[in-house]
């Protein structure tokens, strides 16, 4: 029984879909069905009931899929634990969320209690930067929005979180319960810097150039509204200073908060983060 194995299974186990697991794993889904199968033969025992309806836990797959995380959290703490021995134990994580996010707050606690000898250093980026420096190789992982190019990239979502329009409280659309984007047609929006990453640019543009100040901070963002008028789109999680309103744009697709990485990172530090992240996210 191989640990790769082992992961390919709970990736399996985790989504109950062979190829969303695929996808999850960076891979094609025969050999990840035949792998799946060496295993079953391996145990002596269905693991998967695969049928039209989908892919469920059998009471074999059950157990195993509780011992398989044990194991794999006993061998990544075992890594960090060298890595941390031999004078790697420093992690830089980019990011580009609230504060006050729940999910962020569990997987600071649930990192420090599983690995309270690395030292985790931060690096807030502005908004120019989805990647919050990855890519510049300025940190190791990062904990920030989507969309935005992957190539090169492992990136996982963790949420997905309903989009609005942000709005001065005295605008005739500050009191709609919800609006669609032709109803911010014609106005002007924030954008970001020449240069930034065009799916990120074109998503929180509502799919449409735009005209309008250019940002690169929050905070910009919303005193270009309170100044100016201009409006623009943000996640409904985040609560809108007085003064601004915040209305739900029924058609924009929710915004993705995701860890990303590297790709072919073996860093067991990134690996672990980015594993307890998905976990904490899931909650």
């Amino acid at each position: 029984m191989e640990l790769r194995t082992l992961r390919y299974f709970v990736a399996v186990a985790e989504e109950l879909h062979f190829g969303r697991a695929a996808a999850r794993l960076h891979m094609s889904q025969p050999p990840l069905s035949r792998a799946i199968r060496r295993l079953e033969a391996d145990v002596g025992a269905v693991l998967l009931d695969r049928s039209a309806a989908g892919v469920a836990l059998t009471p074999a797959g059950a157990a195993l899929l509780d011992e398989a995380r044990t194991l794999l959290e006993r061998v990544e703490r075992a890594r960090v634990r060298v890595a941390a021995a031999a004078g790697a134990g420093t992690l830089t994580v980019g990011m580009m969320t609230d504060h006050a996010d729940p999910g962020a707050h569990r997987l600071a606690a649930a990192y420090r209690r599983r690995h309270p000898g690395v030292e985790v250093r931060v690096r807030e980026t502005d908004l120019a930067d989805p990647t919050c420096g990855l890519r510049a190789g300025l940190v190791d992982v990062a904990l920030t929005r989507g969309p935005f190019g992957q190539d090169g990239l492992t990136v996982r979502e963790l949420r997905a979180d309903p989009v609005g329009a942000v709005l001065r409280a005295d605008d005739p659309l500050a009191d709609r319960d919800r609006l669609e984007l032709a109803d911010l047609s014609g106005r002007p929006w924030f954008r970001f810097p020449p240069g930034t990453d065009p799916l990120w640019q074109s998503y929180w543009n509502g799919g449409e150039p735009r005209e309008g100040p250019v940002v690169r901070a929050v905070q910009e963002c919303l005193q270009a509204v309170r100044w100016n008028g201009t409006v623009g789109l943000a996640p409904l999680v985040h609560a809108p200073p007085e003064g601004l309103a915040l209305v739900p744009v029924a058609d924009m697709a929710p915004n993705p908060v995701v860890v990303a990485w590297r790709q072919g990172d073996a860093n067991p530090l990134v690996t672990t983060f980015a594993r307890t992240a998905v976990a904490a996210y899931r909650g």
